[in-house]
């Protein structure tokens, strides 16, 4: 799809919010809070995260579980490799499968250390996501879905051909979606995208957006991800690390520019990184030129 396509010329984008179980009574109350303003946007989806090692497991059930049923919004229920045999996996996916999970977003996770920490297999269990990918789909009856990085995967030592080698073998595997890190240069987000059309995929490619309230957050967040934001828009963010209310407009503006962007380049979805709160998320919503014609 040409970049030049005229935005009424597109079908309205698939929209879909992430969200994290919280930790306490407080943080579960605000999250519904959130889910409350956030569904009157109809989402297609939401995905639920878990924890590294499994650590919030039970938590991501319980608020899916109760998502599912006063909702009715399709659930991606996130999962990891790490600290997990090949058999707690299936016993996962199986759960996931019961409490009525549309699918799962399969990920290796991050070693125990941070993203950029060495990778500690655990006995019996899986290295790579690919493995998981390829569990999920031998079970059946959950879309899955995978991760994406339009500025490489930390682990990959910047080698971009095999990302996308990686990510048509997941096609090829079961995947028929990826949810990508959260994107700031919508020139690689194209970079990505093409380079999968040119190997014929049909995966559906929906970037993150991540609305900015916090410098110091968002530069952190971009230290462990590996991921990639232009001088230009870092410059700007600092000007206002002081400043919240500077900050959160600019944060607003960025993330709206970026998908009009993406979806002029043919993105089939946004997916929003809300950490928990509707404001910044809505806000972004309520400009997007796509939603209101």
């Amino acid at each position: 799809m040409s970049a030049d396509t005229s935005v009424s010329e597109l079908s309205k984008p698939t929209i879909s919010f992430e969200f994290f179980p919280p930790k306490d009574e407080q943080g579960e109350s605000n999250l519904w809070a959130a889910i409350a303003e956030l569904q009157n946007y109809s989402p297609d989806f939401v995905s639920i995260t878990y924890g590294a090692g499994g650590g919030t497991r039970d938590r991501t059930v319980k608020i899916a579980s109760e998502f599912i049923a006063k909702t009715g919004v399709p659930v991606i229920g996130h999962l990891t490799c790490v600290g997990s045999t090949r058999e707690e996996l299936k016993e996962i996916l199986l759960q996931y499968k019961a409490e009525g999970f549309s699918g799962v977003l399969a990920l290796r996770g991050d070693p125990v250390g941070g993203p950029t920490s060495p990778w500690v297999s655990t006995p019996g269990g899986f290295d790579y996501a690919n493995q998981l990918v390829e569990l999920a789909a031998e079970i059946g009856d959950l879309s899955i879905g995978v991760a994406a990085f339009p500025d490489v995967h930390p682990a990959s030592n910047g080698n971009f051909v095999q990302d996308i080698n990686v990510l048509i073998e997941k096609e090829q595997q079961g995947a028929t979606f990826a949810i990508t890190q959260f994107v700031f240069d919508s020139g690689r987000y194209e970079a990505l995208r093409n380079a999968l059309d040119q190997r014929g995929s049909k995966l559906a490619i929906y970037p993150g957006i991540m609305p900015v309230t916090s410098y110091p957050q968002i530069v952190r967040m971009l230290e462990l991800s590996g991921g990639y934001m232009p001088k230009a828009t870092r410059l700007r963010f600092a000007r206002f690390q002081n400043d919240p209310a500077s900050l959160k407009k600019l944060g607003i503006d960025v993330a709206t520019q970026v998908c009009e962007d993406v979806f002029a380049l043919g993105a089939e979805g946004l997916h929003f990184y809300t950490l928990n709160t509707a404001g910044p998320t809505m806000e972004i919503l309520s400009q997007l030129s796509m939603l209101t014609k």
